[in-house]
């Protein structure tokens, strides 16, 4: 890195906001020599932490930590201790939990198994599909599933269809305080399906609006019954959702829809929505299934006739980590406990086991989160044991190779690929709440780890349940937070060069 290039990132691309901060343990505001020259002279020029946190205006709360990645000793801090909401960056928990549960070779399987023989091609009992805990099956596995169950000879079933989604616990969504609609927002089960999501959409005719439910994958498009949308002429609000014993009833609010379009939904009843698209699936290929039925309990002897793997957990936790996928978090993390000799009813049970397993095993001194998620509001974890958790795995294969390499941008928000500074790391956004925390590699070579947590939770307090999807002044906050962030990024890179 030369000083001329630094310059022109370090000086001329941070903005930040107006948060009062507390002490830092490293440089101070002014130099620590009364003549200047050299990297000195250049050092001071680097905006300091405390002018990029005041430039940005966030109001709530900013706290941070960063340390040289070998050795963890600490280069800069402010608030370090402070419990703050960690939102999506407690997926890197639940991945390192995973992982040191389960292994990074673990494959989930979903099954069809019968309860019967199978004599000339019928089976004598009942056809269930299981499932196994996999986040990842999609309509295209079940589809396979199926022409895979036509390859075994089965044409038809005596008994009746059933759904076994025990192996996980059951719940309705993730977190109750979000809006009904939305699709990070998902049911819990065994089994699940298109990450429990529904494929809305409508097109405008002569006659009022044509509307379908489907469970899509880029090759099929199976319409399903346990989803049903009535469109109403009435202003608010958007959308109205309410539970039956089995179906999913929506509504949506008809001056909304304009023309035409589309929207996931959640799905609430993982288990009718898998056994629901499974049947069209065994349908096409010749094979009738009848009187679906959801199990939580397997009968004492079955026959697996299918069997379809997912890939290997560390694949899937990296695709966690990249998209931040709510639903696959918290079904690995989950599974983990389960693996674990547990028996979790709530998510709150099974982040309290890892919380545990996380201060053993990672050095942390009180992490509280909530979900293996992110997405409930009363998880709280401090910078610094977030950085613990960075240190103790740095240098394995355990989180690094499978977090997202960030690219940092200019002052007009362009991507810079060639950007000196390399991040790999995980972001975290809730609605005035912006979180990352990762490793960074500065010009000259120097790896170092760190986390920002940045958050306004009285302004957060006041949003409706209604508001939560998109409030008023959330999408410029978290932009000027993420400018933080990288200015914070970029300070580093160019102070703690040694």
């Amino acid at each position: 890195m030369t000083q001329q290039f630094s310059r022109r990132f370090f000086l001329g691309s941070v903005a930040a906001g107006v948060v009062a901060p507390a002490a830092f343990a490293a440089p101070p505001d002014t130099s620590l020599r009364p003549v200047l020259r050299g990297d000195d002279l250049f050092r001071q020029a680097i905006p300091t932490a405390k002018e990029l946190i005041e430039k940005a205006n966030l109001k709530g709360q900013v706290a941070f930590i960063v340390a040289d990645a070998k050795t963890g000793t600490v280069l800069e801090e402010m608030a370090p201790t402070m419990g703050l909401l960690p939102a999506s960056v407690t997926k890197a928990i639940t991945a390192l939990y995973a992982l040191d549960t389960l292994g990074g070779d673990h494959r989930f399987e979903t099954r069809i198994a019968v309860t019967g023989e199978v004599v000339e091609g019928e089976v004598q009992g009942d056809l269930i599909l299981v499932g196994g805990g996999d986040p990842t099956l999609d309509t295209n596995m079940l589809a396979a599933m199926a022409g895979q169950l036509q390859d075994a000879g089965i044409r038809s079933i005596k008994g009746g269809f059933k759904v076994y989604q025990g192996h996980l616990p059951v719940l309705s969504r993730i977190d109750p305080d979000q809006p009904d609609h939305v699709s990070y927002n998902p049911g819990i089960s065994g089994v699940a399906l298109n990450f429990n999501r529904v494929h809305f959409e409508w097109k405008r005719g002569n006659n009022g609006y044509a509307v379908t439910m489907d469970g899509r994958s880029d090759k099929y498009r199976p319409e399903v019954a346990m989803a049903v949308m009535q469109v109403q002429d009435r202003a608010s609000p958007l959308y109205t959702y309410r539970e039956e014993t089995k179906r999913d009833n929506w509504t949506v609010a008809k001056p909304a829809l304009g023309r035409g379009g589309s929207r996931w939904l959640p799905v609430r009843k993982p288990g009718l929505y898998a056994g629901d698209v499974f049947a069209t699936m065994a349908g096409a290929n010749g094979i009738r299934l009848r009187g679906l039925e959801v199990i939580t309990e397997m009968p004492a002897h079955t026959k697996v006739v299918v069997a379809q793997q997912s890939a290997p957990l560390r694949d899937i936790l990296r695709d966690m980590l990249k998209f931040s996928t709510n639903l696959t978090a918290e079904m690995t993390g989950l599974a983990a406990t389960m693996a674990r000799g547990k028996t979790p009813a709530t998510l709150q049970e099974s982040a309290a086991e890892m919380n545990l397993w996380a201060i053993a095993k990672l050095g942390l001194k009180n992490p509280a989160l909530v979900d293996h998620s992110g997405l409930g509001e009363a998880s709280r974890i401090s910078a610094s044991d977030m950085l613990k958790a960075l240190v103790s795995v740095n240098g394995t294969e355990g989180l690094k190779p499978i977090l997202k390499k960030i690219t940092l941008r200019d002052s007009k928000g362009k991507p810079l690929p060639d950007h000196p500074i390399k991040v790999d790391a995980k972001t975290g956004t809730l609605n005035f709440v912006s979180t990352l925390a990762g490793f960074m590699q500065a010009p000259n070579g120097r790896e170092m780890a760190f986390v920002v947590f940045s958050a306004d939770e009285p302004r957060r307090s006041k949003l409706s349940r209604a508001q939560r999807e998109r409030p008023d002044g959330g999408s410029a906050w978290n932009a000027r937070a993420k400018r933080l962030q990288q200015g914070l990024i970029e300070r580093w890179g160019a102070y703690h060069v040694s």
